[in-house]
């Protein structure tokens, strides 16, 4: 009569509602026993009569914010028999279970502050097991209150017997509170504290102040976006000139402004509530994004924010509260310190951020959605590891030198971690070093082999072989890793065979000593062969090539013989000193890169003729303006040489062709002069599918010529993890993953 069963469920189990999901399914299946968090997840011992439908609702009707992997079922002996169904404490320390990331406010937390409760009415930190923090408050594991930014906040007897209800919704929510016992939020400037803090924030704003917001994973710095002074007093004050800003507005906010589709509704109501990029429906100040088609918005999805556009009428700009090139501040002195140059009131609360976290920023393309920040509401997430990777030892992969993020393997899962920034950046530094022990302490992760870009001069690759002496170190190269991320993305096996990986972005140091960026590969994870690539031009200057477009204009017409033409349309650059540093060889290094050519013929064709002001600026224009007839691509030469596409589009220029016409050709190119060789692969049977990866393909108009100019070819692209250098600490750690197992 003792006999019963031990169930065991894994995954995103904690934090999202399981045990009182478990404990009413025991009511409704006439269970007696107990369920329990524990490192590895939920842990349910239980007696019931018809166990069948029991378990199967376990994985068919899981909480919202659930993600089961796996439901285990063995006999178990009661040593005493229970008499009821109960949730018991938590045991155990340490992490083999994962950690839900933030959630958007749900629907019912949301009426809860526009309900007439005053414990809840106006209350800026409502939530319930469905929504609120998690990621962002949590210290450690077990996922309990104790281990939380919560924990110094006592509740009081309503909250706690709400809390202590496992028919309650709050049933052990722990960052659950209210006005009387939570914490509290305040407005703040000159030094004096207002406690009317909505309606002082809607004030300043409404001024045309700037505003900064304490929000889940860090302060934001908000203005209204229909005033385009204000606009320009933040872009003055934050030093940035051209980037664009995100937005937050309601439901009818982002109908009027933007035009989404479905799939856009659908990312902007997911719990992850990224920033979705969206095309302009009615017109806003123009120096919100200057030469781009699109707008980031994203809906509210704090109490907070929700509370602070209800007091007015119009969209926000929402853009992180950092200092340029900083990463985003967290904490209520570091602000007061960091923001004031920038900011003429703060909105205030005492709830600690554990760790900083950017917005998430994604967009929908016609194949489907692309991430290009994966950050909050998408961390700490995992990834399941393809066939083959069932017993891969504990791998650390640091990525790469911008855009860097960390990945964990661990229990056949690989943990992506969230966009740390550019390592150049000290303070961003500090941050990499301790998202490596965060995390390390978080997920009880023990690395056995460490893997980094090929290049010595990354501050990443620094770093992993510092830490390589506690085991092997695996150098990856930057474009095989990210071939290797496509996959393991796309659930590609093991040992399913090489692929065609057309691999487009910046830069990353090839094999040869060159900097590669336009590549066609064919490869696997244990390996890869560099079978085609654009052809090389000089990148001189170092950094400045990379912030000067017209250096690689003038590269590129010099191969294809238009040196005239570069005399003539950079006539007020040093084109002669240019010149000479690429033939003494100064800092110069031949360069394959797409990013550059994009750059070399935005510069040609007059889209960017000064500095960019931010990564991608010239790339990101061309995109917006192309339009026209895109079945005439530009021609490449033989062996992906430049020569042809440059003499085509130097005709164009002196035929003075519409720029739009010119750009919509060029992508058409080299969606092309790419997409024919991978398909001759496929057809001739070196490969069974092409990969699309690179932060070139977060350009949609070129994702999707390309899959066009593809035909009907099997194609691997990413929906995500990010197709750019935010998304290499994945290739790096299956690659160094499969490596280990072949040599077992």
């Amino acid at each position: 009569m003792n006999k019963g069963l031990r169930i065991r469920v894994r995954g995103q189990v904690q934090g999202v509602g399981f045990r009182p999901f478990i404990w009413q399914l025991a009511q409704r299946f006439d269970a007696v026993g107990e369920v329990l968090n524990d490192p590895e997840g939920v842990l349910i011992h239980a007696l019931i009569a018809h166990p069948d439908p029991f378990v199967a609702s376990i994985r068919d009707e899981a909480p919202p914010l659930a993600r089961v992997d796996a439901v285990e079922v063995e006999p178990f002996v009661f040593d005493t028999l229970p008499t009821g169904f109960e949730i018991v404490q938590s045991q155990g320390r340490g992490a083999e279970t994962r950690v839900a990331p933030d959630a958007a406010t749900c629907d019912a937390c949301l009426a809860d502050i526009r309900a007439d409760d005053p414990r809840r009415r106006g209350y800026a930190f409502t939530n319930c097991t469905h929504c609120g923090p998690r990621f962002t408050i949590l210290h450690g594991l077990p996922y309990d209150r104790a281990q939380t930014t919560m924990a110094g906040f006592e509740m009081c007897p309503a909250c706690a017997a709400e809390y202590a209800d496992p028919a309650d919704r709050r049933f052990h929510a722990q960052p659950v509170a209210c006005a009387t016992c939570g914490p509290q939020v305040w407005f703040e400037n000159a030094g004096a504290r207002r406690e009317d803090a909505i309606a002082e924030a809607a004030a300043c704003v409404r001024q045309g102040g700037i505003l900064a917001i304490k929000g889940l994973g860090g302060f934001h710095l908000c203005c209204d976006a229909t005033n385009a002074e204000a606009i320009e007093v933040l872009r003055a004050r934050k030093h940035r000139p051209g980037k664009p800003l995100a937005l937050m507005g309601t439901d009818a906010q982002v109908e009027k402004f933007a035009a989404p589709s479905e799939a856009d509704w659908e990312s902007l109501r997911a719990a992850a509530a990224p920033i979705v990029l969206l095309k302009k429906r009615a017109a806003l100040p123009e120096a919100l994004a200057p030469g781009q088609a699109l707008l980031g918005w994203m809906l509210p999805y704090t109490p907070l924010h929700h509370l602070v556009l209800d007091a007015m009428d119009r969209p926000l700009v929402m853009t992180s509260g950092n200092l340029s090139g900083e990463p985003q501040v967290i904490g209520n002195d570091e602000a007061r310190e960091k923001l004031a140059p920038l900011v003429d009131g703060y909105l205030m609360h005492d709830r600690d951020i554990a760790r900083r976290l950017d917005d998430s920023v994604m967009r929908n393309t016609d194949h489907g959605p692309i991430v290009l920040r994966r950050a909050r509401g998408q961390v700490p997430e995992t990834l399941p590891l393809p066939t083959g990777f069932e017993d891969p030892p504990q791998v650390l992969a640091f990525g790469a030198h911008l855009k860097s993020a960390i990945c964990l393997i661990k229990n056949g899962q690989a943990l992506l971690s969230h966009h740390l920034g550019d390592l150049d950046d000290a303070l961003t530094w500090d941050e990499f070093i301790k998202a490596d022990a965060d995390y390390a302490g978080l997920f009880d992760h023990a690395p056995e082999v460490f893997a980094c870009d090929l290049h010595e001069g990354y501050r990443s690759s620094e770093h992993a072989r510092s830490r390589a002496i506690e085991g092997q170190l695996v150098e990856v190269q930057h474009h095989h890793a990210h071939l290797a991320a496509c996959l393991a993305e796309n659930n590609w096996a093991r040992d399913d065979g090489p692929v065609a990986g057309i691999i487009l972005d910046g830069l990353g140091l090839g094999s040869d000593g060159t900097i590669w960026g336009g590549e066609l590969l064919l490869g696997s994870y244990v390996g890869y062969e560099r079978v085609a690539h654009l052809e090389a031009a000089p990148l001189v200057g170092g950094d400045a090539a990379q912030r000067e477009p017209w250096r690689n204009a003038v590269a590129r017409l010099d191969l294809a013989g238009l040196s005239a033409v570069a005399d003539h349309l950079f006539a007020d650059q040093p084109v002669g000193i240019l010149r000479q540093a690429a033939q003494a060889g100064i800092n110069t290094v031949a360069s394959s890169s797409a990013g550059r050519l994009f750059d070399a013929v935005a510069a040609v064709i007059g889209v960017q003729a000064g500095a960019q002001s931010f990564e991608g600026e010239a790339a990101m224009r061309m995109e917006a303006m192309a339009s026209g007839p895109f079945d005439d691509p530009y021609p490449f030469g033989a062996d992906l040489s430049t020569a042809p596409l440059f003499q085509a589009i130097a005709a164009d220029v002196a035929a003075g062709r519409d720029p739009a016409i010119m750009s919509a050709r060029f992508h058409a190119g080299v969606a092309e002069a790419f997409a024919a060789p991978a398909r001759a692969l496929v057809e001739s049977g070196s490969a069974k599918s092409v990969a699309l990866s690179g932060g070139c393909f977060q350009n949609a108009l070129l994702l999707d010529f390309t899959i066009r100019a593809l035909g009907d070819v099997p194609v691997l692209i990413h929906q995500k993890v990010p197709a750019n250098d935010g998304g290499l600490a994945l290739g790096q750690a299956v690659i160094a993953a499969a490596q280990a197992l072949a040599d077992r």
